[in-house]
């Protein structure tokens, strides 16, 4: 009789432990709201489940995997002030119509059963049949139980944001790199609110497109400071915060923290799915200060022009580009259970000297969301041969920490032409005023100009004229307009050098001069260096002055 009472008593134990084991809160604060909320906790609150469900055509829904088939069974633990609302509740095709009690407490609601008969995801939606009060009702928690639960798998967390993913393209640590390009397609129906996809991703910094609200698009290109600062850029001192050089026409550049501190740019431009945009950032490094140029170019498809978004000095650096990478992010929670998709694709780097090297290997990753196993809605492949990421949408898995990807070379190297500058009009009235002024201001002095090129002569030669196949042998010093920062200049030696190999401003401003002669030369950005980032000294749009002294000219030789 005492041996039956005991295995009585263990069965009964075991049956109240499976039932716990398969027994799940979905605490109600997890859901997501259709159509979105536009405050972020003012419907799902943390610790407290939904509250403010006043909108009747505002559904919920509730995301969670099913490893077993078999039973499941809803509760709801609900309350209202008033009596009288009813709501709807949807799972795999069956829907449980629900009273909700008049109560001042949270009460326990069955809501039924079904069968599941196949493992995956599932959803819950929940939606409002009649409201009697202001509040349709406020929801504490979704209890699930049956054997169907049996390593159930949901995000407990309050975060509802999906785990952003990542695609790291490996470079050998021997490949110095000046430029990263890279091409993005965002598919439709893709382009989610609060979405950043991510192409030109680098050690100090990261370049991509975003989509900030359903009526605003953004380029979007950052670079951190050093220092381990992580939230307010007023804590980093002057020597470690990185510097605005310049920015193109509209791009509006501040500081940014809370995920590290830094500079950032963002310029607003419609960009649209189903079309293949042209990214590119470069590195100019002097060792000598241990800084960095870093500068991103966004092309323009529709003028077939390239536009500079911004460039930054980096300190503490004076590296070149390395961990290169791309991600998807879903930077706000309240739409966190739609799918975002991106397409990555004709990867190439550029070395030092000129040479490029396609980068068709890369290596999936996620962030602590997808490592502590809060989401696993994600993953990566080629398709179409681009690389490509996804994540959210509450979708299998298609790809694990650490796979890695190959796709097939195309061979098409970029041709990166400066001279097609987007802004090259805005930028040539700018320039012009900085060079009125300057001269307005005494600060120099011009007799006129040649073909656009200011030019004061300060020195009349008596020898032969310059003609454009000459090779020169000058002294000079060359220095910007702006701030009068020399960035170049001979020192006990002339410098020789053909003058069609020279800028623009050269090859206008200097032919009808003669041997002998000392001139300054005006030269407004656009018949310079344009938006290139030429070297750490030359920012990007910079009006150059030269002052040069002609020694010698040798004649092309005729064919």
């Amino acid at each position: 009789m005492q041996r039956i009472i005991l295995i009585f008593i263990g069965l009964f134990i075991l049956i109240i432990n499976t039932k716990a084991q398969n027994s799940f809160i979905l605490p109600a604060n997890t859901g997501y709201a259709v159509p979105a909320e536009k405050d972020e906790e003012f419907l799902f609150q943390p610790g407290k489940g939904v509250q403010n469900w006043t909108d009747i055509h505002q559904e919920l829904h509730y995301f969670f995997y099913l490893r077993n088939a078999g039973l499941l069974t809803i509760e709801l633990n609900a309350k209202n002030a008033l009596a009288g609302s009813v709501i709807a509740l949807e799972i795999a095709g069956k829907t449980f119509k629900i009273n909700i009690p008049q109560t001042e407490v949270f009460q326990k609601i069955k809501v039924g059963s079904l069968h599941i008969t196949d493992s995956g995801f599932y959803s819950i939606k929940i939606k409002a049949v009649k409201k009697q009060s202001n509040a349709i009702a406020d929801i504490a928690s979704i209890e699930l139980s049956g054997s169907a639960t049996n390593e159930l798998h949901f995000n407990k967390k309050a975060r509802r944001n999906a785990a952003s993913v990542h695609l790291r393209y490996p470079i050998s640590d021997t490949t110095r790199l000046i430029s990263f390009y890279n091409e993005i397609t965002i598919p439709e129906k893709a382009d989610i609110v609060h979405s950043y996809y991510m192409s030109n991703g680098f050690a100090r910094g990261y370049f991509g497109i975003q989509v900030n609200s359903e009526n605003e698009r953004r380029i979007i290109f950052s670079v951190w400071d050093a220092g381990k600062e992580a939230v307010s850029r007023s804590k980093v001192a002057d020597s470690n915060q990185v510097k605005l050089l310049a920015k193109g026409e509209g791009v509006i550049a501040s500081d940014f923290g809370n995920e590290g501190t830094g500079g950032h740019s963002h310029w607003v431009y419609p960009w649209k799915t189903g079309v293949t945009y042209k990214m590119l950032v470069t590195a100019l490094m002097d060792s000598a200060s241990q800084t960095t140029t870093y500068t991103g170019y966004f092309f323009l498809p529709e003028q077939q022009k390239w536009k500079l978004i911004a460039s930054f000095r980096a300190p503490k650096d004076g590296r070149p580009l390395r961990n290169l990478y791309s991600f998807n992010e879903n930077f706000v929670g309240i739409n966190g259970q739609l799918q975002r998709y991106a397409y990555f694709g004709n990867q190439w780097g550029q070395r030092e000297n000129g040479s490029w090297v396609e980068l068709t290997e890369s290596k999936f990753s996620y962030d602590a969301t997808g490592k502590a196993g809060d989401r696993i809605d994600y993953g990566a492949g080629v398709e179409g041969g681009m690389f490509y990421l996804w994540n959210g949408g509450f979708k299998p898995a298609t790809a694990k920490l650490g796979d890695n990807f190959s796709r097939p070379a195309t061979n098409k190297k970029p041709t990166i032409d400066y001279s097609k500058n987007a802004d090259s009009a805005a930028q040539a009235l700018k320039d012009h005023e900085l060079i009125f002024n300057a001269i307005k201001n005494k600060q120099i002095d011009t007799m006129g100009n040649r073909y656009g090129v200011y030019y004061n002569l300060l020195k009349q030669g008596t020898g032969d004229k310059v003609s454009i196949n000459d090779t020169l042998t000058v002294y000079y010093k060359g220095y910007l307009l702006s701030d009068g920062t020399v960035f170049d200049q001979t020192k006990e030696k002339p410098a020789t050098f053909p003058l069609k190999r020279l800028i623009r401003g050269w090859q206008l401003g200097l032919p009808e001069t003669k041997l002998g002669s000392k001139i300054q030369l005006i030269i407004p950005s656009g018949l310079a260096y344009t938006i290139r980032s030429r070297s750490n000294s030359i920012p990007p749009n910079s009006v150059l002055v030269f002052e040069i002294e002609l020694i010698s000219l040798k004649r092309a030789t005729a064919n």
